[in-house]
């Protein structure tokens, strides 16, 4: 087999080397950038004002989560899983989403915590936290497109489970 017919039919290079992917990764993107950067007063509009200035890692967490959940995002529209099959990379995708929005809202606008620890609390316990909440939903969204895009390219995850636990059986 060439190197040129196992590269054209690489399912990852085929998806990445798509117009149709990076438009839905751009159009994602600006989405994300929006639905978390509007709620938490780091994009200026007339419904949400944020009272505290807005800090470096709150700017930082946005730009870096919101390119990540759109090109994650943007595998699924482009190369959807197979049906039947599960899949937890779109909860993984929400999940980091959620922690990316705690990471960069500000805290006094934040109803649980302010119900859990007071307006001092949130300013003084929560807020000083918020860059570590950034690092671990960076971290999550980005092990989490790691795994997607692993998945993209060995086809089918269940199969490949699957097909390794048959080996393993039949070397025993």
């Amino acid at each position: 087999m060439s190197t040129e017919h196992s590269e054209a039919q690489n399912p990852l290079r085929q998806m990445l080397g798509s117009a149709r992917f990076w438009l839905a990764a751009a159009a994602i993107t600006l989405l994300a950038l929006v639905v978390l950067g509007a709620p938490a007063g780091i994009m200026p509009n007339p419904f949400f004002i944020r009272t505290i200035p807005t800090r470096l890692s709150d700017v930082l967490f946005l730009l870096l989560s919101a390119p990540l959940i759109g090109l994650t995002l943007a595998t699924y529209v482009v190369r959807p899983h197979a049906a039947g099959h599960a899949d937890r990379g779109t909860t993984r995708v929400g999940l980091g989403g959620l922690v990316a929005f705690f990471a960069i809202a500000y805290p006094v606008c934040n109803k649980i915590v302010l119900v859990a620890l007071g307006v001092s609390g949130a300013l003084n316990v929560y807020a000083p936290l918020q860059p570590i909440i950034g690092v671990i939903s960076t971290v999550l969204l980005g092990t989490t497109l790691v795994w997607r895009l692993r998945q993209v390219q060995r086809g089918c995850v269940r199969c490949a489970t699957t097909s390794r636990v048959v080996a393993l059986a039949t070397t025993d």
